[in-house]
Order: C-alpha cells, then structure tokens, then sequence
C-alpha cells in the first residue's frame, strides 16, 4: 500500500469498521439471533446553533443492494440538532435485520459526520461572504484521497466554485484558481503576470498576485500597468500582515480608482474566518477559503438503536421509539412526534412540512437523487431563514 488509504472495495465489505461490530454480527450469527431494529441518527451538542446534512449519498451508495430501509431527509436540509421541545432530532434513520447492517455504523457515520462538517462551515461562509465570489482553496490541509469530499460538500454548503481539477469534476465544474506565489518567485513578478496572461487559456479570468515581495498598493499598481485585460488582483496574507487589514484594501481600492481602473476586482484569500469575511464582504469582490472549510469540525452524529422487533427501547440518555420529524415552513423550527401528524408550529403557528422520509426500500433508491446544484441552491434558500443565528 503506498498511500494510506482504504479502498472503494474494503469499504463495501466492512473492512473500515470498529472491530466490536464485527464481534457483535458473529454472535448474532452463531446464535442464529434475527433481530429487526430500528436505529436513528441524531446530534446532540452541535458546534454551531444549525448543521448541514451531507453526505447522505455515500450511505445509499454503500448500503445499495442490502436488504434495509432507509429513511432521510433531503441531502442539504439545514436542521437544528433539537427539537422546539428539547427532543433531538433525527436526520436519518435505518432499519433491518441488524447483522445486516452491524458493521456499516462506522463508515456511515464516517461519511455524513465530515461531510456535514465541511458542509456547515461553508454555509456559515457563504451568509458571512454574502453575494461575493467564494471558492473553496482547503485541498491541500487534508489526506488528498479525501479531495472530492471535500469540494463536493465545500459546494454543496455554498461555495461558488474549488480549486481542486478531481474535486470539480467530481461535481462537474471547471477549477477555480490564480497563481501560486512560486510562479513569482521563479519568474520575477511582471514576467509572471505577462507569461499567465500570454499562456493560461482565455477562458481563464486574468487575476494576478500581488503579495510576494512588495507593499501590495505598488504592486496592484504595477499589475494594472503591466497586464492591460487585467480582471482582478488577489492578496494572500491577510491573516500574517500587520496593521489594518481593511484599510491595506481601501488604500488599493482608491489607487485603482484613479487611474480608471476601478472593473478591476480585489479577491483575498489566506486563513479567513466568518469574522474575516464578514469585515471585509462590503470592500472586495471575492474570497478564497481553504482552512476554516476544509478542516472544519465535523458533525458528532451517533446512531442509536431506538426500536427492536417493533418495542420502543434505547439506552440511557436516548428517546425510544421510531418519530416523525416536521419543519416550520416560516420559522424553521423542528417538531418531532412519536406517531401522530403535526400541522401547525406551537413557536409561530406556521404549517409545518414532514422532513423525515424513506428514501431506501430493501436496498434500492426509491427517489431520483438531486445533483449538486441542485442540493446547494436547496441549501442557500433555506439559509434565509438561519442567517440571524449565524
């Protein structure tokens, strides 16, 4: 093995699993025990006051063509980890035979609790970044195997475009990116500029570096001079450069301006955080986020057997019994109920929506899955309603 990785293969076959799931099958099967349960997935102590659900389309790649069902909500639904009523509130479910799906916990779990994460920090970016360009730049702070996850969830949280080439034709997008700061260092800057803007095919917006070596006013200005279809400039250190970081951008803002260069854009890129982005969103054109979304906290999801043989029963600390699960369709707030239909929020009285749903039947996809587009314009719009408690 030369990287240190599992393949698609031993993932099938439960070779990524906790051992104790493989001990606990075997007896089942030595004792010849069936049991029909039914397990929920919840999140108890979220980092943040709302989560976005990902990676649900891993689970159902996994678990195709093994006899259980799964019940989910919508990949993208942005939820509160609590019910209006303090009950947690499951975003999955799963249930069959329970040999059946033992050693699959771990990888499940392995697949929404990062994808979530990453996900949910991007949402958190694009409220934070507004209507301005965001990219995904965190490739390179994780395992590179892990690449596509990361920019599919990165975009599906609400990123514009990523720069990996696997990650975007994962989601079938082109690359997004500039320069690194080694073609300057190899090249010298104005020759670095001139060879992007003779060589780079035209479809690719022309946005030079400025940060290298100099105070980057002068540098944006030598850029403007030196590369005539300039389409933007970016700086790259906004975390490692001393005094005020959104006066260094006003500064180079007025310089553009008066030399009748103001179309050209100012993207940042370097260490940022919400707090970064939502200080400087009203003086630049665009944002480059690796970091902060790529090694985003992920999601502390459990699964937790809730029913066995049709009798409610869950360890200590869980709720027992199957639920509903129901969406205020004007607040955003969640209602969970043992059996019956709710109708109306209790908190504003709205008409609630019912969230959770099969999705699976005895292994097989039951429903058409949405494509990437599709689950991040789902995740913007509901973000309206969650933007306040960012």
């Amino acid at each position: 093995m030369r990287f240190h990785i599992a393949s698609e293969g031993e993932i099938l076959e439960g070779k990524t699993t906790d051992v104790y799931f493989v001990r606990t099958k075997d007896i089942l099967e030595r004792t010849h025990k069936s049991r029909r349960v039914y397990a929920e997935f919840t999140v108890m102590n979220p980092p943040y006051p709302w989560v976005v659900f990902a990676g649900l389309d891993e689970v159902l790649n996994l678990m195709k063509g093994r006899n259980v069902n799964i019940y989910a909500m919508p990949e993208g639904t942005v939820f509160k980890s609590r019910s209006v009523d303090g009950v947690p509130v499951p975003v999955m479910a799963i249930e069959g035979d329970y040999k059946d799906f033992a050693v699959f916990e771990t990888p499940i779990l392995g697949f929404i609790c990062q994808a979530s994460g990453i996900a949910t920090k991007s949402a958190r970016m694009r409220i934070a970044a507004g209507n301005r360009l965001l990219l995904s730049f965190g490739v390179r702070r994780m395992h590179p195997a892990i690449a596509p996850l990361i920019d599919r969830a990165s975009y599906i949280g609400g990123c514009d475009g990523v720069s990996s080439i696997i990650g975007a034709e994962h989601i079938g997008k082109k690359p997004s990116g500039t320069m690194p700061h080694a073609l300057i260092i190899v090249l010298g800057e104005e020759q670095a500029w001139k060879y992007f803007d003779d060589f780079v095919s035209e479809d690719v917006p022309r946005i030079a570096l400025i940060d290298t070596f100099g105070d980057e006013k002068f540098e944006a200005i030598k850029a403007v001079e030196s590369v005539e279809n300039l389409s933007a400039i970016r700086l790259d250190t906004p975390s490692s450069r001393r005094g005020n970081f959104a006066d260094i951008v006003r500064e180079i803002r007025w310089e553009l301006k008066i030399r009748g260069k103001e179309n050209v854009k100012i993207i940042v890129s370097g260490g940022l955080d919400e707090e970064q982005v939502s200080e400087l969103r009203d003086i630049v054109d665009g944002f480059g986020v690796g970091t902060s979304i790529s090694n985003a906290k992920t999601i502390d999801y459990a699964m937790d057997i809730v029913e066995v043989e049709g009798t409610p029963i869950a360890k200590r600390g869980k709720f027992s019994g199957r639920k509903r699960v129901f969406r205020c369709k004007d607040c955003g707030e969640y209602h969970v109920s043992h059996e019956e239909e709710l109708k109306k929020c209790s908190k504003c009285g709205g008409e609630l929506e019912e969230m959770l749903k099969p999705i699976m039947v005895k292994g097989e996809i039951i429903t058409e899955y949405p494509s990437e587009e599709s689950i991040r314009e789902y995740v913007i719009e509901q973000l309206k309603m969650y933007e306040k408690s960012l």
